[in-house]
């Protein structure tokens, strides 16, 4: 088997075309409180006047207060010839606290665009804040591409709005842990209890490192009709990594998942802790049920959830693939629970990458005929952390004064709370002139974006492979990536729920490797298509694939 190295290279680059456009305002980080420039641009009905490019990387921008906003929202950073971005940072209020949230998007049928950013939780009094973006208004379509969030105690990105949409590419979540709540330190997470559906996540390309909590989760009501989770790492979380459970559609692919679910909670021990309520076929990296009643009529509002039948019909339309994945638990650490479970009263779930209800639901091709699940590998060997780091996440650092996963463990499980942070490279914050270290540690150590064997010779990608189109939905434009195991004659074509052809996108030889092309929206005569669902396929000469994707005006 050829193994993955992690490589990791950051990727600072909005891919949302052109979204700073007319008239934006630029600002220094010294002209001021980011919190009063923001709000003194304000207009009267609370949307924003002007969009918003952070220019400064050798200074810090403070933030004293909470932005809400009613109406759309750009903010950009301009990077540095070493792509460093601006850094946001929590001022210390007047009472020693920091701000709770810095951006809050309360408006209905809005788009908030955050790009280049880095978002440091840590004031410079060492107090840490809770939330980086909140999302409260309907609707919202939430963009945020090349920014770092590090330090985040509660969440990255919350939401409690209905059927909100979040578009979240190449990234960076570092050290979010709560060094007293075990539970807390989340990338994205619906607030509880907060009662929203959610519409769709795109997770793509990211880097999570040392993060307590969840990489996604739908907390409330446990429904998301589309979720994109591809081709990140996910490295040490406390938690297990997904509360997705209940998705109707969407794909999981080509990910790195790498000492999660480190914790290890188990029912026993913790009764609400997130065992997705089936105890003996939870704790799973990977982890699915079967709708209920509720959650199914909003995927398929015609369907028959009153009867058995009615519900497995509705059931065999789920569109899920699962494929492409490596996973793997460090030595030590499968070692350390085995031995902690020797001895102590309460014992520890050993996570496994996919649990049995999950894998039963994958096995049943007549109730479930769309569900695949295909090429995913738990690992012998080590994909290629170095050493020392893992050595430094496990155990800790003097350097920053760091305590290792393991010592969090025992903290949590022989005390009331823990006291201190576990992490990789943690930000120790001094003076009003810091700014984050450039690059950040886990860029040094890490390698992270293509496949090569051991020997760091490139080799040929092993799968033909059609990825779900980005954004979706879209308006009006959208990118498809697809990838070539060896050169064929290819066609990518765009057709309609009724079959007919409506754009033929490329077509012709095409060399072995990873492929885009754009869709602008219009057919073979150059008129624009209409709202809808539309089906775009990709033929090689001797297999098809095919995914369905939304235009929406």
């Amino acid at each position: 088997m050829i193994k993955r190295i992690l490589f990791f290279k950051m990727i600072l680059v909005l891919i949302i075309p052109n979204v700073i456009t007319a008239d934006p305002m630029e600002i220094s980080a010294s002209d001021g409180d980011l919190y009063e420039i923001i709000n003194a641009d304000t207009l009267a009905d609370g949307t924003q006047a002007h969009e918003y490019i952070l220019v400064s990387t050798d200074q810090t921008y403070k933030m004293t207060g909470t932005i809400t906003v009613k109406g759309d929202f750009y903010i950009q950073g301009e990077l540095d010839e070493d792509d460093r971005p601006p850094t946001i940072q929590s001022g210390v209020l007047s009472d020693g606290t920091t701000v709770g949230t810095l951006f809050v998007l309360a408006g209905s049928d809005a788009e908030g665009v955050f790009s280049d950013l880095y978002l440091l939780a840590n004031a410079t009094n060492g107090a840490a804040s809770g939330t980086a973006i909140e999302v409260k208004g309907d609707n919202v379509d939430l963009y945020v591409e090349g920014c770092v969030f590090d330090g985040w105690v509660v969440f990255a990105i919350a939401y409690n709005g209905q059927w909100d949409s979040f578009w979240i590419h190449d990234n960076v979540f570092r050290n979010m842990v709560h060094p007293n709540q075990q539970y807390i330190g989340e990338v994205l997470r619906n607030t509880w209890p907060g009662e929203a559906y959610t519409d769709t996540v795109s997770m793509v390309g990211n880097l999570m490192i040392g993060v307590n909590g969840y990489a996604a989760a739908p907390v409330s009501k446990w429904y998301m009709r589309y979720f994109q989770f591809d081709e990140n790492a996910v490295l040490f979380t406390f938690k297990n990594p997904f509360f997705i459970f209940n998705m109707t559609e969407g794909t999981m692919n080509d990910n790195i998942f790498y000492g999660n679910y480190a914790g290890g909670v188990d029912r026993a021990e913790d009764p609400w802790w997130d065992n997705l309520w089936y105890p003996d076929t939870s704790f799973g990296v990977i982890a699915l049920q079967p709708l209920n009643p509720a959650n199914a009529i909003m995927f398929d509002a015609d369907g028959d959830t009153a009867t058995e039948a009615g519900m497995a019909a509705i059931e065999a339309q789920r569109d899920i693939e699962i494929s492409g994945n490596e996973c793997y638990w460090p030595s030590e650490l499968t070692d350390f629970w085995s031995a902690y479970n020797d001895t102590a009263t309460n014992w520890v779930r050993t996570p496994v990458w996919m649990n049995d209800r999950t894998v039963d639901m994958f096995a049943d091709d007549e109730a479930y005929p769309l569900l695949v699940e295909d090429d995913n590998e738990v690992l012998d060997e080590d994909p290629g952390l170095p050493e020392v780091m893992l050595d430094d996440i496990l155990h800790g650092t003097s350097e920053t004064g760091d305590i290792g996963l393991l010592d969090y463990f025992m903290q949590i499980r022989t005390g009331t709370a823990a006291t201190d942070y576990w992490g990789y490279g943690h930000s120790v914050v001094s003076g009003d002139d810091w700014i984050p270290t450039w690059p950040l540690p886990e860029m040094v150590a890490l390698e992270w974006g293509d496949y090569t064997a051991v020997d760091n010779e490139q080799t040929l990608p092993e799968r033909f492979t059609l990825e779900q189109n980005f954004p979706n939905p879209f308006n009006p434009t959208t990118e498809i990536t697809f990838t070539l195991n060896q050169e064929s004659n290819i066609t990518l074509t765009i057709y309609n729920m009724l079959g007919q052809e409506v754009k033929e996108l490329t077509s012709g030889f095409t060399p072995v490797g990873k492929h885009t092309v754009e869709w602008n929206g219009k057919d073979n005569l150059g008129k624009s298509v209409s709202t809808g669902v539309y089906l775009y396929s990709l033929n090689n000469g001797t297999q098809v694939l095919t995914k369905k994707m939304v235009l929406m005006k």
